[in-house]
């Protein structure tokens, strides 16, 4: 192989500064599968209240209902967007734009704090690769099992596990890409679509997309989604500082390692409490080392904590050689959230948090736009009046039926016809032409601001849009334009 696809990067040992471990890397080493050994422990404990009621959440709100719709409907087609009691609407696109950047701050706060539990316990990706590793191990056995399954010439046997374990993952799949759709189909349409054979094009292809997506992703990209497609990796490091919480090797307690029998003293034997059983490696979902320093691949998972933890109880050592700390925690420092990039991502978080509730509290689900005829510019009408016609679409974005009155300002005795009630019925636009009738010799110039407001009869809600009144030029020209 040509030395340009070699590297050869020199690191310092653990807790030795001078001492210098180079090692070579091939920049096109072909990706080895990592099998992950099962384990158990506190922090396991909590993911199942983490990433399960996400996951939970995901597969049952497209199934609950509320006043007769789906909870969470994105009805693309109709341009509504239903979440639980609101409604959105393309007018409330900057909902959606608050609600991302309050989403991007927030996780910039929460990694400066706590490191990447997002990625550990509540990332899609690792909550989907985690049943998929579940499915494995139902179907392929243990760790050790399914590395002499692999090595393992094909027989009946392996093919029958290599079955139950696809069949397992493109159920799940299957699945994960029918509830997305949902979101946007309709969970009972989509289903009744689906059993009569009546599914659109645009459903099957989209269910089948996000089928192959997670198959693909959760099955076999798995930690080459997070190494290598996702970008959160990649700029993590610049929201971490030395008081942010990572999962953490103790190098002074551990080293140096090595194997002992359970009733050796380590310090006779000049051993730190690492007896290098490489468990916390097999665990790794990743397929990192965490005892060779803080790595852009760990993402908090603390499967390595609960490993080596295991270990150190049944060799009567103190858990922690593998934990949450923070860098200077390890240097004997204290810790302190008085950080101006804390300080300032959770003030501008603040901030626009109470921006987007004081926007949707004070959100008047009510829409008006008022489009003047363009065709022609003015009409003169019986009686020396001048006429503008205007189409006036009223936008109910409530979950009830109202009845709205239309009113003209910015005219002197401006008349509307007609000037009648309009009814709406929730969610729906109402649209209605009308005339304005002035007398000419009141207008102020040939094209005058005017105001069209449009109020519930109870007084309830009310929107005021701008429009503009055309009129002749004046004989003469005094009338000022």
């Amino acid at each position: 192989m040509s030395d340009d696809k070699l590297v050869q990067i020199a690191t310092a040992a653990p807790g030795e500064g001078a001492d210098v471990d180079s090692k070579v890397y091939n920049l096109y080493e072909k990706r080895e599968k990592i099998f992950t050994r099962k384990i158990e422990g506190y922090f396991q404990h909590v993911r199942l209240f983490t990433g399960w009621p996400l996951l939970l959440g995901y597969f049952l709100i497209p199934w609950l209902l509320l006043d007769g719709r789906q909870a969470i409907l994105f009805d693309l087609p109709a341009r509504k967007f239903h979440i639980f009691w609101l409604t959105f609407w393309p007018q409330d696109f900057g909902f959606l734009a608050w609600a991302l950047m309050i989403a991007a701050f927030g996780l910039f706060f929460v990694t400066t704090l706590l490191g990447r539990v997002w990625c550990g316990y509540t990332c899609p990706q690792t909550v989907w690769t985690a049943i998929f590793m579940w499915a494995e191990q139902v179907a392929e056995g243990e760790r050790h099992q399914r590395i002499n399954l692999q090595q393992a010439p094909w027989s009946m046997t392996k093919f029958f596990k290599r079955f139950l374990k696809h069949g397992m993952w493109v159920g799940f799949a299957a699945l994960t890409g029918f509830t997305f759709v949902a979101y946007f189909y309709g969970a009972r349409e989509l289903l009744a679509d689906i059993w009569q054979l009546q599914l659109t094009g645009s459903g099957l292809f989209w269910s089948l997309f996000f089928t192959t997506a997670t198959y693909v992703n959760a099955g076999w990209m798995r930690e080459q989604v997070c190494l290598h497609m996702c970008p959160y990796a990649r700029f993590q490091s610049a929201m971490f500082d030395k008081d942010t919480l990572i999962v953490s090797y103790d190098p002074q307690r551990g080293e140096p390692r090595g194997a002992r029998k359970r009733s050796a003293e380590p310090a006779k034997l000049g051993l730190g409490a690492c007896i290098d059983c490489s468990l916390c490696v097999q665990v790794c979902p990743t397929g990192i080392d965490i005892r060779d320093g803080l790595q852009y691949e760990c993402i908090n998972c603390a499967y390595c904590i609960d490993a080596c933890d295991s270990i150190m109880d049944k060799m009567g050592y103190a858990p922690g050689l593998i934990k949450y700390t923070t860098e200077n925690a390890l240097a004997g420092k204290g810790w302190t959230w008085k950080r101006p990039k804390l300080v300032g991502y959770g003030l501008a978080m603040l901030v626009m948090v109470s921006v987007f509730a004081y926007s949707l509290f004070t959100r008047v689900p009510l829409g008006l736009d008022v489009l003047r005829n363009r065709g022609q510019l003015y009409q003169e009408v019986p009686g020396g009046l001048i006429r503008n016609t205007y189409l006036v679409k009223i936008l109910n974005m409530d979950r009830q039926d109202f009845i709205y009155r239309l009113q003209v300002t910015g005219l002197p005795n401006a008349r509307l016809v007609p000037d009648v009630p309009i009814e709406v019925k929730a969610g729906q636009i109402g649209e209605l032409s009308v005339d304005v009738l002035v007398n000419p010799d009141l207008l102020q110039g040939v094209n005058t601001e005017i105001d069209f407001t449009v109020e519930t009869t109870d007084g309830r809600w009310r929107h005021t849009s701008e429009s503009r009144y055309l009129g002749p030029m004046p004989v003469g020209g005094t009338r000022g334009e």
